[in-house]
């Protein structure tokens, strides 16, 4: 059994930063990809950033240049540094993991990201 863990979220002004992080445990694999997704109030889920185990990166075109995501060197954590955040970054920030020789997805519970001043 694996389990995602996020950790770093928070209250923060606009302009301010936050690095959220997100550390499996369990059953450890290999986890191909890993990357976050963000659900706003009353808006469908979209995706924020994607890293393979290559450092391979996506972000979402309106992210660019303001969010950065990043491995541990054990693979099976993942960061978002997230710059110059705007009130419409407020949104439940969630990870995942995909293991292509099994093709499961798992999903971490959220931590709640709000930028507010």
């Amino acid at each position: 059994q694996v389990q995602l863990v996020e950790s770093g979220g928070g209250l923060v002004q606009p302009g301010g930063s936050l690095r959220l992080s997100c550390a499996a445990s369990g059953s450890i694999f290999n986890f191909n990809d890993m990357g976050w997704y963000r659900q706003a109030p009353g808006k469908e889920s979209e995706l924020v950033a994607t890293i393979t185990n290559t450092g391979y990166t996506n972000y979402a075109d309106s992210l660019k240049g303001r969010f950065t995501i990043s491995r541990g060197n054990a693979k099976n954590t993942v960061y978002l540094q997230m710059n110059s955040l705007k009130p419409e970054d407020t949104a439940l920030y969630y990870c995942y993991a995909f293991i292509s020789t099994t093709e499961r997805t798992y999903w971490g519970q959220g931590t709640q990201v709000t930028v507010s001043s």
